[in-house]
């Protein structure tokens, strides 16, 4: 009897201590993982531009993950590219150019909205249907600016949507990706971000150095971890460092010839009970669909980045996650 009491007390305080630790968590979802577009959507609008991110939340997105690099003159700009050449109608790399040279940029000048390969450079001109905007050579749809078509600055997008969760990835900004690249990037971040008062935004690298040095800068912004942290957490059962709120990981992860699963449901369950929230993003290897969409509900997550916000969310209205998540 005194037995039976012991493990109904245990689990019981068990029980309370994981709802208390997820209660803290605001980014943990009970109810409807948030639709993160990726980029802003990238497959289905032009690769994080700011008519990308309002088109992205008026099709249902309810929150934005973008990434930044830092311009020759200091500038924290919004772009996923190391160099300018894959999306926009320029040539080089960030961090040789300056911010009015980045502005002059067409960042939809390689966006097909109806081609499988949505940034091909081998097309039809007309299948690049949202070129020459940013420039002037084109008026801007109803609603939009031909700045919206330009390369923005994180504090022009920040300042958009005052209202609307952003997810802010640190890249490095020259062909040799070094750390210290990222941290440096991770420092010019930090002093944009320090004196924030927004508490809806995660920060996260790949770059485990680049993630704690803009925590020590600034310690009031939540945190996502880098490579390293997570491989802490997942493999060693350690910590994934401070700061941390949620895990953004892909569903499956290939090292040293290894496929390794990491979204699962037990996982995913055990950040919950350790109060961190998971969104997940989709590697090489994982299908940004429909039928992965719903797996993903099932398995609870709080998040998918995915770059199909509209066709993402109408699975989350068909597919209802179960009770068990909440």
């Amino acid at each position: 009897m005194r037995r039976s009491l012991l493990v109904s007390l245990v689990l019981g305080l068990f029980a309370a201590s994981a709802t208390t630790a997820q209660a803290a968590n605001r980014w943990i979802e009970p109810k409807t993982p948030l639709n993160i577009a990726h980029q802003g959507g990238e497959d289905e609008f032009p690769s994080n531009t700011v008519y990308a991110f309002r088109k992205a939340i008026k099709v249902g997105a309810d929150m934005l993950e973008l990434d930044v690099g830092v311009t020759k003159d200091g500038k924290v700009i919004v772009m996923h590219d190391t160099t300018v050449d894959g999306k926009t109608n320029g040539h080089g790399t960030v961090a040789s150019k300056t911010l009015r040279q980045i502005k002059k940029l067409d960042a939809a000048f390689w966006f097909a909205p109806g081609a499988s390969d949505h940034y091909s450079h081998a097309l039809p001109p007309r299948t690049y249907k949202l070129r020459g905007i940013a420039t002037g050579k084109r008026k801007p749809p109803k609603g939009f600016k031909a700045s919206d078509f330009r390369v923005p600055t994180l504090a022009e997008v920040l300042k958009a949507f005052p209202r609307t969760p952003i997810n802010i990835e640190i890249k490095g900004r020259t062909p040799d990706e070094a750390t210290e690249e990222y941290v440096q990037n991770a420092e010019v971040l930090a002093r944009l971000l320090k004196n924030t008062k927004r508490r809806d935004l995660i920060v996260v690298s790949f770059q485990q150095a680049a993630v704690d040095r803009f925590h020590e800068l600034a310690p009031k912004v939540d945190l996502a971890p880098g490579i390293t942290g997570a491989a802490n957490w997942l493999l060693s059962g350690g910590s994934p460092g401070p700061g941390v709120v949620a895990f953004q990981v892909p569903i499956t992860f290939t090292t040293g010839g290894t496929k390794l699963d990491i979204t699962t449901a037990d996982n995913v369950a055990r950040a919950h009970r350790e109060g961190y929230a998971w969104q997940n993003w989709f590697s090489n290897e994982d299908r940004d669909a429909a039928a992965t969409w719903r797996n993903l509900i099932d398995m609870c997550v709080d998040g998918t980045m995915t770059s199909h916000p509209r066709a993402y969310e109408k699975v989350l209205r068909a597919h209802k996650r179960p009770r068990s998540c909440g």
